[in-house]
């Protein structure tokens, strides 16, 4: 039963700091989904629509949507593969790596000044909870 409620309250907990993240949204800003893809292929390189979709969880169209939208805005290219002609891949762009790293959007800094308010003992909590959360959306 205590995993049962600590699974409840994680899910209450992470859909109330969701809810609050897309209240911040600018327009002209990254969608969650688009800043997901930008971070994947900036860490991970190179790779096909079909392989971001399936990482993404997300059906091949919808990401053909979110690429088409970034790839728009300078933020990706796309090239055949060499090994493999039939295929694409997708890239970031110097511009999506830029907006990546250079950007204080409002989510980030929204967030960083709630971190900022909390004690040492728990933002060290919180960054160990964050390598946590991503090995447990890997389990999902």
């Amino acid at each position: 039963m205590e995993i049962e409620r600590t699974a409840a309250a994680l899910q209450i907990a992470v859909g109330r700091l969701v809810r609050r993240l897309r209240q911040t949204h600018v327009p002209g800003e990254l969608t969650l989904t688009e800043a997901s893809v930008l971070s994947r292929l900036d860490q991970e390189g190179a790779t096909t629509p079909g392989e971001l979709a399936n990482l993404d969880r997300v059906k091949p169209q919808a990401m053909g949507v979110t690429l088409q939208a970034l790839e728009q805005r300078g933020l990706v290219s796309r090239a055949p593969d060499p090994g493999d002609g039939r295929r694409v891949l997708m890239a970031i762009t110097g511009e999506g790596r830029r907006l990546l790293t250079d950007r204080r959007s409002l989510k980030t800094h929204a967030l960083a000044v709630a971190i900022g308010r909390l004690t040492d003992d728990e933002r060290a909590a919180l960054a160990q909870a964050t390598h946590l959360l991503d090995r447990l959306t890997d389990e999902l």
